[in-house]
């Protein structure tokens, strides 16, 4: 039984996985063709690159509910650089980065020094943040960027699309500051036992700071490669986004409460989320009955971590 829970708990979503994707090979036809493979790629690249964030947020213990807001302002700033003020694709990007992370910063303090916990920290940022969106914008989509900026969200170098590449190189960051830096080890303390961290000598406000800092600048980068991939700014852009951030990074593994959970998860959890929205797209399930779909694996997934969590304990 042990053997059995340990399997289950281990490869449980490498199993899900498969199977989600041998179900949606057999309902649909599209579903394994190159160009469809190319698509989910390029659509959950930005799931990926902002995942990376909250999953060093979740390891402390904390919650980010801003990252959608965060990609929609982002995206706005950068626009507004290239078309209002037109600035260089590159100087502009550079700071939307510079405010997303400011946002970060923003929520760092409130944690941190002012001791708001990150669940109503973070909800209020989401809505401040996409009010100064709309406020930016009067509600309208901004458009008319240079077209060298296309290249971010559109190119392909080689067989593989610019957004998927950046994934990549976000993904092999991840895990180099996880598993071999001394950062990566003291998020994991911290998300143990905070108190015990602090006591051992690691520094837990500035590190929770550049969690957040982290987790921002993450996601700008994410909003940047949306707004090129759309090539028009939307402020609506990330509505309901944190909802997939989170999503993925808990089906992963990393434990909601924190300290626990391998990065390795994460990304299959990115991939699960990828396809099953991909797929339900392919077979016409309404828009609604995807955002009850999303739910619902958001806490089988918080479930079967408390599961494990408790049987552990008890066995």
């Amino acid at each position: 039984m042990r053997l059995n829970r340990k399997i289950t708990s281990k490869y449980g979503m490498l199993f899900i996985l498969i199977a989600l994707f041998i179900f949606f090979s057999l309902s649909s036809k599209a579903f394994l063709t190159q160009q469809n493979i190319t698509n989910i790629l390029r659509q959950f690249a930005m799931l990926g690159v902002s995942a990376v964030g909250m999953t060093f947020i979740i390891l402390t213990g904390g919650i980010d509910l801003s990252v959608g807001s965060v990609m929609g302002f982002t995206g706005v700033i950068a626009a507004i650089g290239m078309v209002n003020f037109g600035l260089n694709p590159f100087i502009a990007c550079l700071f939307a980065l510079l405010s997303s992370s400011l946002v970060g910063a923003i929520n760092g303090l409130a944690i941190t020094k002012f001791k708001i916990p990150p669940l109503i920290a973070t909800l209020g940022m989401l809505t401040s943040v996409r009010g100064i969106t709309y406020i930016l914008t009067g509600g309208l989509p901004i458009f008319g960027f240079p077209e060298s900026f296309n290249f971010l969200g559109r190119g392909m170098i080689g067989p593989l699309p610019v957004p998927v590449l950046i994934m990549i190189l976000i993904f092999l960051l991840g895990w180099i500051v996880l598993y071999k830096t001394r950062y990566g080890r003291h998020l994991y303390a911290i998300g143990g036992n905070a108190e015990v961290a602090r006591l051992s000598g690691i520094s837990v406000q500035k590190n929770l700071f550049f969690t957040y800092v982290l987790s921002a600048l993450f996601t700008g980068l994410a909003g940047i490669i949306m707004l090129s991939r759309l090539n028009s700014c939307q402020p609506t852009t990330g509505t309901g986004f944190e909802l997939d951030v989170i999503t993925a990074v808990v089906l992963g593994g990393i434990s909601i409460a924190g300290g626990e959970g391998s990065f390795i998860g994460v990304v299959i959890g990115i991939f699960i989320i990828g396809i099953l929205t991909n797929g339900m797209i392919l077979m016409n399930i309404y828009e609604y009955y995807q955002q009850l779909i999303k739910g619902l694996v958001l806490l089988l997934a918080v479930g079967i971590d408390q599961y494990y969590k408790h049987s552990g304990k008890n066995t």
